[in-house]
């Protein structure tokens, strides 16, 4: 859930260190006698006595630093691998990351690392982290065997070089074509006679009735009309964009008829900002924190003691709100806009991450790091990883699928998920056909699938935009004009909310944004979806 122009950060930086160091083959690396004999190339352990690996990740702010997660502890016990791990909270971890990238102070692995094309092309080409097909034929089984039954697994994990530098993490149950899950609170509608809002402006009137007419019944006005985080995954109102005839999402970038879109740019997406302005912001019906908090401040709001939330946007109603108040709110379809439009978008991307996890030129022990990621490929493991260890979120049925235990009481599933595994973005790949299999979807995304085909398939966006490995200089390029640009664009969308002036500074804006190289950008996206289409073609 982070910006763009942060996952990009100071990846300039790295320019100006000298990055040197071997090319990065597993063959360099030097290997004692005592080395060898301590490795098993097979089997568990994976060495005989205990060999320690220095990690840097990601870590959710509910979740326990690694060592203390009991998945890692099993993995510890079962490999004699022991990680010392260096936990960054989620939010930093992007910046931290590029930080250490840049100045070669370096862990053996970056786990959950998130890794851009842009990042894993040009240190893969330096050296700064390791190829990885050669360890992977050799020393990765369980890996090994999903690339060759998955071909399509594997060309979208592989560079244009040929090189494998990351490895996946995928959860493919196509639960992401809309993040945006739009809720109100259905109880207080029933309490001021309201119906269920069906288009923008009977929205918009739920929304004033929430401020002006005291339905939590306090007697004060404490309502918080509709609270959401600006341009964060899963929580911006882009959706709602769509009521103008053109959605939004997190790359302002969408696709129609084979035709890539900048939607920032495009009158729809002005008429958008001028009503969020004039019946929203001004009305005070927005909470004025929506454009600075966090996921903290912002899950709190669901939580206080006396019911304060009118509406907001998150893909699980019980994460913001609770299991017990949950039953007050209800998820609303795309609402109609002025000129009858009624669209959700489709979310990019799709398809396996490819930068889970990296080894660097540090590691000594590169065979040994594969072999214990590697369990993590395995299905049941991958499972774990993503969601949570046996006996603790899961048990086995009488088939051997891993079924969901209850959830601790008072517990939401995603809060509980963050506690105890690394999660989606998390090394390990469980495909559509271990679901149901293998294992179970958990039972929030079993009702997310529900909530998808119900509220939002039926509006959605034919196309979208496919994740596409790009050349180098085409990488090159993007990582150039994309992240200052998207920054001004964000800074933009919420002054124009905020303060208004879209009309009188529209023009302007625009100019701004061709300055800055939309025009360029814009075309080598164009270019690289239309090779994508002919490839699928051939």
């Amino acid at each position: 859930m982070k910006s763009v122009f942060k996952r990009a950060g100071i990846l300039m930086l790295a320019g100006a260190f000298a990055l040197s160091g071997c090319s990065g083959d597993a063959k360099n690396q030097s290997e004692s006698p005592d080395q060898a004999a301590n490795f098993n190339k097979t089997g568990l352990p994976i060495v005989n006595e205990p060999v320690s690996l220095k990690m840097v990740s990601p870590k959710a702010a509910l979740a326990p630093e690694y060592s203390e997660m009991e998945i890692f502890k099993r993995l510890e016990a079962e490999t004699n691998v022991k990680i010392e791990w260096e936990n960054i909270p989620d939010t930093d971890f992007a910046e931290k990351k590029n930080l250490l990238l840049a100045s070669g102070n370096l862990p053996d692995a970056f786990y959950g690392a998130g890794l851009s094309d842009y990042e894993l092309v040009n240190y893969g080409e330096d050296g700064t982290i390791l190829p990885l097909e050669d360890l992977i034929d050799q020393y990765a089984p369980n890996l090994k065997a999903l690339l060759d039954r998955r071909p399509d697994i594997k060309s979208s994990i592989t560079a244009p070089d040929g090189h494998i530098y990351g490895l996946p993490s995928w959860e493919e149950n196509n639960l992401g074509t809309n993040p945006f899950f739009h809720v109100i609170n259905k109880k207080w509608l029933d309490k001021l006679g309201l119906e269920m809002p069906q288009t923008l402006d009977e929205y918009t009137e739920a929304l004033v009735a929430f401020k002006t007419q005291d339905p939590n019944g306090n007697g004060k006005a404490d309502e918080i009309p509709l609270s959401f985080m600006h341009m964060q995954w899963c929580m911006d109102i882009a959706g709602i964009f769509g009521a103008f005839g053109l959605p939004d999402n997190m790359e302002h970038r969408i696709v129609r008829d084979g035709k890539v879109i900048f939607t920032a740019t495009q009158p729809e997406y002005k008429e958008a900002l001028k009503y969020f302005h004039e019946k929203w912001y001004k009305q005070g019906l927005i909470d004025p924190e929506s454009f600075t908090q966090d996921a903290a401040q912002y899950l709190a709001k669901g939580k206080t003691t006396v019911e304060t939330l009118g509406s907001y946007i998150w893909w699980e109603v019980d994460e913001v709100v609770g299991p017990e108040r949950s039953k007050d709110y209800a998820l609303l379809s795309p609402l109609k806009g002025p000129n009858g439009d009624q669209l959700i978008g489709r979310g990019n991307g799709g398809g396996p991450g490819r930068g889970a996890f990296v080894i660097t030129k540090e590691n000594k022990n590169p065979e040994i790091t594969m072999r214990w990621i590697d369990q993590q490929y395995e299905p049941y493991m991958a499972a774990q990883i993503h969601w949570g260890p046996l006996d603790i979120v899961f048990e086995k049925d009488e088939n051997g699928k891993l079924v969901n235990l209850p959830l601790p009481e008072g517990t939401s599933a995603g809060e509980f998920r963050q506690k105890v595994a690394p999660g989606a973005g998390g090394p390990g790949v469980i495909t559509i056909e271990d679901l149901g299999k293998v294992v179970d979807l958990e039972p929030r995304a079993q009702q997310r699938v529900k909530d998808l085909e119900k509220y939002y398939d039926p509006y959605m966006e034919k196309e979208n935009y496919p994740s596409i490995f790009f050349e180098p200089e085409e990488l090159d390029k993007i990582n150039r004009i994309e992240p200052e640009l998207i920054k001004y664009v964000n800074t933009q969308r919420g002054k124009f909310i905020v303060d208004g002036g879209v009309d009188e500074q529209w023009d302007s804006y625009v100019k701004t944004l061709e300055k800055m190289g939309l025009n360029e950008l814009m075309e080598i996206y164009q270019n690289g979806l239309d090779r994508y289409n002919a490839n699928l073609n051939r």
